[in-house]
Order: C-alpha cells, then sequence, then structure tokens
C-alpha cells in the first residue's frame, strides 16, 4: 500500500497596513510690524580736531522713535544733543593751546538694516542683535560765545599781532566764527549691539559718525567737519514684536507585514490578488509674509513634496489657489498679491519638473479667507490628486 504522506508548508503573505499617526508639532514664528522707543542717556562725543583728544570729549545724550516694518528693514527718527568742542593749537609756539564749546541738537532720520536677521534667519528669541544704519538730518547749534572769547584774545595778544604783520607761518584761526545760531546739514551712519532681557525690551550699545560743513567748529579746514558718538541705552518696543503658531507634520505611515503559517493540501487555491488602494489626495499650504510673494525657504520643502506626489502619481493633478489676508491692503493689492502668490507656487512646480498642463491655478485674493486667523491668510493652498 503506497501511503503519500504529505506535508505542506505554504507561507501566505497577507499585508495590511497599519497607520501610525505620528504628528510632531513645532512653533513657528511670524514677524509682527511694531514702533519702539529708544532712550540713550548715557553718551559720550569726540569731536575731530588737533588738540589732545580729552579736551574734545563731551558728554552726550539721544532718544529715538522707531518703526520696524520687516523683519530686517526700519526707520527711526533719533534727536542727539548737548555739547561740542573745538580747539586750536595757534599758540603752540608760546605753549598755548585755545578751547572752546558750544551747544547743539540734531534731529536725523535713519534706515535701520538688522544683521542678524539678514545673514541667520529671523528669530525673536536670539540674545544679540547687531544692525546698521544711515541717514540725514539736521544740527542746528547755538551759544557760541567761548569761540568769539578766543578770537578775540587772539586778535588783541600782541604776539599774534606781531606774527600777522611779519609774515609769520602761523595761519589765522576761527576766521569761519558764526554768531547766534547754526543749521547745518549732517550725514550720519553707524551700528547698534542691542542686547535681549524680554520680548519687550533690550539694552542697546551704539556707535556713529556724523558729518557736517567746514563752518561747524568755526576753523577753516578746507574739508568736512567730524563727530563720534558712542551711546548707551534701552529700547522698548511697543506691542507685540511677533506671534507664535504650532506647526503639525504630515502623518507618516508605517506598513507591517505578518506572517502566517498555514498547512493545506496539495491542491492549494491560488489567493485572489488584493486590490490595488486608492491613492488618497495631497494637501499643503504654502503661507508668506505680508506683503510678499515670494516662497520662504522653510515652505520650500511643501513644493518637494507635492512634486514627490505628482512623480508617484503620473495622473494626477494639482489645483493652485492664492490668498491674501483681508486685514491689510485693499480689494485691488490682496487680488493682485494672491494671483502672485499662485503664480510663484506654480512656476516653483514646472521649475521642478512638473508639466503646466497637470496644474490648475487659481486666486480668490481677500474675497475668502481660509483660515479664521488674519495672517495665516497670506497663503497658497495646493491641493493634488
Amino acid at each position: 500500500m503506497n501511503i503519500k504522506k504529505s506535508i505542506l508548508s505554504c507561507m501566505l503573505m497577507l499585508g495590511f497596513a497599519a497607520t501610525a499617526s505620528a504628528q510632531e508639532t513645532k512653533t513657528e514664528y511670524v514677524f509682527n510690524p511694531h514702533w519702539y522707543v529708544q532712550v540713550q542717556p548715557l553718551g559720550a562725543q569726540y569731536t575731530l580736531g588737533e588738540i589732545e583728544t580729552k579736551d574734545l570729549l563731551s558728554y552726550n545724550v539721544q532718544a529715538a522713535l522707531g518703526y520696524q516694518f520687516h523683519e530686517t528693514l526700519g526707520v527711526r527718527l533719533a534727536v542727539n544733543a548737548w555739547q561740542s568742542k573745538a580747539g586750536s593749537d595757534y599758540g603752540k609756539d608760546q605753549g598755548r593751546y585755545f578751547k572752546w564749546d558750544w551747544k547743539y541738537v540734531a534731529p536725523t532720520v535713519d534706515l535701520t538694516v538688522n544683521l542678524s536677521n539678514l545673514f541667520c534667519g529671523y528669530n525673536p528669541n536670539r540674545v544679540f542683535n547687531l544692525s546698521v544704519f544711515g541717514g540725514i538730518g539736521a544740527n542746528i547749534a547755538w551759544g557760541n560765545d567761548k569761540a568769539q572769547d578766543v578770537a578775540n584774545t587772539i586778535n588783541n595778544d600782541p604776539f599774534f599781532m606781531y606774527a600777522s604783520t611779519t609774515g609769520s607761518t602761523l595761519n589765522t584761526p576761527l576766521s569761519l566764527l558764526w554768531d547766534g545760531s547754526k543749521v547745518s546739514f549732517l550725514g550720519q551712519f553707524g551700528a547698534n549691539a542691542d542686547f535681549r532681557l524680554s520680548d519687550r525690551i533690550s539694552l542697546g550699545l551704539e556707535v556713529n559718525a556724523n558729518t557736517l560743513t567746514d563752518h561747524y567748529n568755526s576753523k577753516p579746514a578746507g574739508n568736512a567737519d567730524w563727530y563720534f558718538n558712542a551711546l548707551a541705552g534701552v529700547k522698548i518696543a511697543l506691542g507685540d514684536t511677533y506671534t507664535t503658531r504650532e506647526v503639525k507634520d504630515e502623518p507618516r505611515v508605517v506598513e507591517r507585514v505578518v506572517e502566517r503559517v498555514v498547512e493545506k493540501p496539495v491542491y492549494v487555491e491560488k489567493p485572489e490578488p488584493a486590490p490595488i488602494p486608492k491613492t488618497e489626495p495631497m494637501r499643503r499650504d504654502v503661507f508668506f509674509n505680508i506683503n510678499s510673494t515670494v516662497i520662504k525657504d522653510y515652505e520650500a520643502q511643501k513644493i518637494n513634496e507635492i512634486v514627490t506626489y505628482m512623480q508617484q502619481n503620473p495622473n494626477a493633478k494639482v489645483t493652485v489657489t492664492g490668498y491674501a489676508d483681508k486685514g491689510t491692503g485693499n480689494a485691488s493689492i490682496n487680488e493682485r498679491l494672491g494671483k502672485g502668490r499662485s503664480k510663484a507656487v506654480v512656476d516653483a512646480l514646472v521649475k521642478r519638473g512638473i508639466d503646466a498642463s497637470r496644474i490648475v491655478s487659481d486666486s480668490k485674493g481677500d474675497t475668502e479667507q481660509p483660515y479664521v486667523e488674519n495672517d495665516m491668510n497670506r497663503v497658497t493652498i495646493c491641493i493634488a490628486e
């Protein structure tokens, strides 16, 4: 008796997808335009001259009102004031030096550039920020009586009178002497170093250089007069400098395969093929800065994700719709921003190899607001399916 012993082991791979929605949440900082005041009660000024440095130093103060309208750029109106000094070594042959001082106030309008944000990215929690600035203004000076006294001394001194009549090489100083008050055009540039104490308060150090006409210190030199300021004080923001929003990463799908060993007779039926899973649509929201149609660096990853989806799904199309927030601008400006933001995303997709025939673009301007929070409506919403 022929006994067939059949021991069959069949490994059937039954795959199923266990979706793990492992969502990580991260905080994103959104810059807020804001006003600020700057008070610098501790300052020193050095006025360029030919006598000893210590004789040309004077006290100096400054106050400013500024508006930071961009992460990097701002403007400020600063008022600098107190006293300037000057001197002459006209009598050095006799071991005599002359010095005098006068009062002034100098308002300036400056453009400021935050170099830390420009080169390192926006971060409101950064402890140290370095900025530069440049501007123009006016120097209003008065109280030049001491210069007049020096001029009288030189003109009435027998030694100087003798030198001027004998053809001495001594030059007569203070030939540009002014009386009353004098207004001079002023050019200024400098740098600020700010140390953050809180979201609204920072301590700052400033140095600036100021150039004026040759008449400022009453002495002829044939070139511009200069003075330099070093200031320390506090800057206070008049409102929130930023807001935060929580950004969730897209869920990740983790596939697990389970093995099952089944004993069956030799006439095992062939299992039917598993149905092809349906591809789910993808949505990505690309956010923009206020009044901007430029895609931010950290938003570019979302463009790459859409490109990957389109490459993996050759029959998919993507709808790109631009929006603008209703809280700023007007309908005309916001319509332009919506179209510009939609076009920026379309251009980025085409540049990365997605055929334009697979892209549908639209703009809602501010006629529709997809988000409750106003600032989040500066967005282009992309749906690929």
